[in-house]
């Protein structure tokens, strides 16, 4: 039996559904009840039951969880990388991940839980996913620095060697249309294209980079929830682990390959970057991925081409486009 948290959410109910697709039905999900979008995520998908977060947390400190839960997936959490809410991000990505840290240790069951890219900051001390290089990074809002608390204390306590911690980076796929303004890109411009016919990207503000040449590792959830159903199988596999696509691409290359998959001609604007944003604006992510090649994640990686062509085609211009 396997626990999902944050079932009504991105990464969450997309995993489920892959879960699905392995014909694995022996889920338990868990998120807050009442979501506006849950009932659409979660309405094709083949669990056993659904619980609210709150009843899940309290049943877990409780030790009242039933029997058989061999795998948690935590991918339940505060995303917004706009949160200014500390008491909120302290329940809700540290105490929870906390609590169910020590109770899947505590009963040998196997945890994959979702860390963040956040914690590497602006980029200016890299990307490493050795766990020794944790204490350099300085996130730049309280989001990330939520998930670095929760990384440097598993590392301190020893137990990052016994779960699973997933920093992802520029994630995009089905399944994310509720997001709003943390929803990717790839979701942005599909919509705003096909009702306008162009979309506009930041202009640079460095002399090293041309405008619309700024660069982040895009990653498909797709080939996300296939490095999770991997380690799912491999327990021996832990600590932290960088999830990209291990090359960083352009947001001209990300429109290009939008306005392709749509049928269309590129017709890319560029618009002054706030000043607000100027000084903490990163030009540059990309994630090494040699530590999951490492230990043996030998799975294919979608390009930005091939992901946003399934994305766009296999869903968005689909009536139901809920994976």
């Amino acid at each position: 039996m396997l626990v999902v948290t944050g079932a009504a959410g991105f990464i969450g109910s997309a995993y489920i559904a892959q879960l699905n697709l392995n014909g694995i039905t022996d889920i338990i999900a868990v998120d807050v009840a009442g979501l506006p979008h849950q009932s659409a995520l979660l309405a094709n998908k083949r669990y056993l039951e659904f619980l609210d977060k709150h009843e899940f947390i309290s049943k877990l400190r409780a030790d009242k969880l039933p029997p058989g839960i061999t795998t948690i997936i935590h991918m339940g959490a505060c995303s917004r990388t706009t949160e200014r809410n500390l008491e909120y991000l302290k329940e809700t990505n540290i105490d929870y991940t906390k609590s169910i840290i020590e109770y899947s240790i505590s009963k040998n069951i196997r945890l994959i839980y979702a860390s963040s890219a956040a914690t590497y900051g602006d980029g200016a001390q890299g990307y490493s996913d050795d766990e020794s290089t944790i204490d350099r990074y300085k996130p730049l809002n309280a989001y990330g620095d939520s998930k670095q608390i929760v990384d440097l204390w598993a590392r301190d306590k020893g137990y990052l060697g016994k779960v699973a911690a997933l920093k992802f980076f520029n994630v995009y796929g089905p399944n994310e249309y509720f997001k709003g303004d943390m929803a990717s890109i790839a979701w942005k411009a599909f919509n705003t294209i096909k009702e306008t016919g162009s979309f506009s990207l930041f202009k640079s503000h460095r002399p090293d980079y041309k405008d619309g040449e700024q660069m982040r590792d895009f990653v498909y959830v797709k080939d996300c929830c296939q490095v999770m159903s991997w380690l799912s199988a491999n327990r021996h596999v832990n600590g932290i682990l960088n999830v990209g696509s291990g090359q960083a691409r352009s947001w001209n290359d990300l429109l290009k390959a939008i306005f392709k998959a749509m049928g269309r001609e590129p017709v890319i604007k560029y618009i002054d970057m706030p000043e607000s944003l100027r000084n903490q604006y990163q030009y540059y992510t990309e994630a090494p991925i040699q530590k999951l090649r490492a230990v043996g994640y030998t799975n294919t990686i979608s390009t930005l081409e091939d992901g946003v062509y399934d994305y766009i085609t296999n869903h968005l211009m689909k009536p139901e486009n809920v994976w």
